[in-house]
């Protein structure tokens, strides 16, 4: 924007293009890197547990609901993790019925397993002592019926809670970010221009749709993954001691040995990993500058020496690349291999308890069942929880959004325009036509006629850095003011502080007599029109675009808008007319066309103060024409300020205004301002050498030898709508 740089974006340090030191990597990673539209991976919470916490926070309105989602899960995990006991008690009837079916009848399970003593098979015995059969009865198919039934409706009924808790959390989750999208709209229309001025749009877009996505997918499929996860392991760890302590140690007893691996694997494959993005930013860098510099190089063949230098990167990538995928899948392979080391050992030790009687082969059975089940809500929990971290990452940048400094209320601005140490208005009943006595909140006379007073107005974007210093101007109503200058002049800051978009340091702006300041903003933008350098098309049709002006137009007025600004006459060429929707990026029309649309919809809201910000520059000279005839029918008996970068289309101006450093430095008509050899006459000087135009014959004479290069006249950046 015109007065100073607003950007978000630090320079790069000088060096070779791509290249990064670990210290950059960890600050991008930190950081959150992301391009122009807000792509790019997650990085880590700064403060991990104040944002995990404040996240929890949002489903404080669905107490009841997260009540019930717990209920069912833990009723899911208490059937899920009993099942495999009953299971196991369904192996032992099986396996008890098919001993018992050749012993004598009659007898008692103490007698036979006495009579084995006795025969001298004591393991027998000893295996005997620990399993539940009747002598000669067989496999009770009755017990074991009943016991698969109820493995299968413990089955069932938990998946039914499962699936009722999906359906209960995926509600109160969409309500939650329901509220949040809501909630950051809001903030978003809260905030002032300069916080848009101060950050990168792929950022902001990032907070507000990925981010966003983000935290909904984590709320959605973490959350209760992570619950239902824990829940498990406490569950299966707790019926594994309950059936064999010896067991249980053994089946965690990998635990620590997986934690060793993944800690030793792990660190070194992150550091590969590492010097992998590094080679990456390198390689991409040489790319970059072999296409973006093509033609350089074919003019001083320097083809193979760019070749060979992609070769050398390309394998330094490769080597990164290979050894950080080579160490990253050694993981899982001993990870596997861990898990079953313990299942052998489970196995084995199981086998000799089940042969000294210590254990029936049903309790190993489900121990086994058990170690192996452990080892899945172990890997959903890793999986899980870096989707947690990253949607807690994600959740801290809204949180960051949402706390942002907001613009300041009419009335606190009104109240603080009170205080000021300034003269008043000599016409009182002006000044407060309308005003409020508890907030000193002021309104516009209606009509507005349009007369507007800069009385030593001071503004700077930094404290460091003053911009506007002691700006005095009057623009009558109806008048129009062109204001010139090169690039940081201030030009685009004038209106800016016009529109309010930023609030002035000192002086104060007066419209109608009214500080602007103590007016409300709405109603204060209602009372102006603005077209901008930039032809913003919203998607929706011709007419649509053009009623966005003033939506409680008719049809009728929309074309009479539209024929007054030249519209009318290339709508009726297209098949749909007013009716043709306007494509993406606005394509199916040409750029001079959408700038007609732009000053067709500011003439149909009827302002009383018109800004005109660099409405030609994107046209070629023949679309010019007709935009320049639009603009002076838009113009008509209201006071505008034009800026302009080619002087040529301010010639009729009523005054002229030459900005340098913030400061009004010329003023007056084109004549005025060429004869008096000054600023203006270097900037029209400039664009005449540049070949933009050629003056008049007198102007020509006027010039004469004296043409100084100047700078050239230039504008700043566009002003944001508000």
């Amino acid at each position: 924007m015109s007065g100073t740089e607003k950007h978000g974006s630090t320079a790069a340090p000088q060096g070779e293009v791509g290249e990064l030191t670990d210290a950059e990597i960890a600050a991008f990673q930190e950081a959150g890197v992301t391009d122009e539209w807000g792509e790019g991976p997650p990085r880590k919470a700064k403060a991990f547990w104040p944002s995990a916490m404040r996240l929890l926070g949002l489903f404080a309105p669905e107490r009841t609901g997260l009540i019930l989602v717990s209920l069912m899960v833990l009723v899911a995990v208490v059937l899920n993790v009993w099942a495999p006991h009953v299971l196991g008690q369904a192996m032992d009837v099986i396996f008890g019925g098919l001993i018992s079916r050749d012993m004598p009848a009659g007898l008692t399970r103490e007698q036979v397993i006495e009579g084995l003593r006795g025969q001298g098979q004591g393991q027998a015995a000893d295996m005997l002592s620990g399993m539940a059969f009747v002598p000669g009865q067989g496999i009770d198919f009755a017990e074991l019926a009943r016991l698969i039934l109820i493995v299968l409706g413990m089955y069932v009924v938990a998946q039914l809670f499962m699936w009722l808790q999906g359906r209960v959390l995926n509600d109160l989750v969409m309500r939650i970010v329901f509220r949040l999208r809501e909630d950051i709209e809001a903030k978003l229309n809260r905030l002032p221009l300069s916080y848009f001025d101060t950050r990168q749009r792929g950022d902001l877009l990032s907070r507000t749709t990925n981010d966003v996505d983000n935290v909904q997918q984590a709320m959605q499929q973490a959350f209760a993954t992570l619950v239902y996860s824990v829940l498990t392991i406490i569950g299966i760890v707790g019926m594994m001691f309950w059936l064999s302590w010896q067991l249980a140690l053994i089946a965690l007893i990998a635990l620590p040995v997986a934690g060793v691996v993944v800690g030793v694997i792990g660190s070194k494959s992150q550091k590969l990993f590492t010097a992998q993005w590094r080679e990456t930013g390198r390689l991409n860098g040489h790319i970059e500058e072999s296409f973006t510099g093509h033609e350089l190089v074919t003019v001083f063949g320097r083809q193979a020496d760019m070749a060979e230098r992609f070769d050398e990167r390309n394998e330094a990538m490769y080597e990164a690349s290979f050894k950080a995928q080579f160490y990253s899948g050694m993981i899982m392979p001993i990870m596997q291999w861990v898990n079953w080391l313990g299942y052998v050992g489970i196995a084995v030790v199981g086998g000799l308890r089940v042969a000294n009687g210590q254990m029936t082969l049903g309790a190993v059975t489900a121990f086994i069942q058990y170690s192996r089940e452990f080892n899945q809500p172990l890997g959903q929990v890793a999986g899980m929880s870096n989707m947690l971290i990253s949607g807690v990452a994600s959740a801290e940048r809204i949180f960051e959004l949402l706390d942002e400094d907001e613009q300041d209320s009419d009335a606190e601005v009104a109240r603080g325009a009170s205080d000021d140490d300034v003269a008043e208005p000599a016409d009182a009943s002006v000044r407060e036509t309308g005003a409020s006595a508890d907030d000193d909140v002021a309104h516009l006379p209606q009509p507005v006629a349009g007369r507007v007073e800069f009385e030593h107005v001071r503004f700077s974007y930094t404290e460091a850095k003053p911009l506007i210093t002691d700006l005095n101007l009057v623009a009558e109503p109806g008048q129009t003011i062109a204001i010139v200058g090169p690039t940081g002049a201030g030009k685009t800051t004038l209106v800016n502080l016009i529109m309010r978009f930023y609030e002035v340091d000192g002086g104060r702006i007066l419209l109608d007599g009214v500080d602007t300041r103590r007016v409300p903003r709405a109603e204060l933008r209602a009372a102006t029109g603005m077209v901008l350098q930039d032809a913003v098309l919203f998607g929706g049709t011709i007419r649509e675009n053009i009623r966005y002006g003033r939506l409680d137009a008719t049809d009728e007025e929309v074309v009479a808008a539209a024929k007054a600004t030249y519209v009318d006459r290339f709508v009726h060429a297209l098949p749909d007319g007013y009716d043709t929707v306007i494509e993406q990026d606005a394509a199916n029309i040409s750029a001079g066309e959408r700038q007609l649309i732009t000053i067709a919809r500011a003439f149909l809201a009827q302002p009383s103060l018109l800004i005109l910000d660099e409405a030609t520059s994107s046209v070629d000279t023949r679309t010019e024409v007709l935009v320049q005839e639009a603009m002076a029918a838009l113009r008509s008996d209201r006071t505008s300020f034009v800026i302009a970068h080619r002087l040529s289309t301010i010639r009729d101006a009523d005054v002229i205004l030459v900005m340098e450093h913030g400061d009004i430095v010329e003023q007056g008509s084109h004549e005025e301002l060429l004869a008096a050899r000054g600023a203006y006459h270097r900037l029209y000087t400039s664009q005449f050498q540049g070949g933009e135009q050629e003056p008049e014959a007198s102007e020509s004479e006027a010039v004469g030898d004296d043409g100084e290069g100047g700078s050239g006249a230039s504008g700043g950046g566009p002003v944001r709508e508000s």
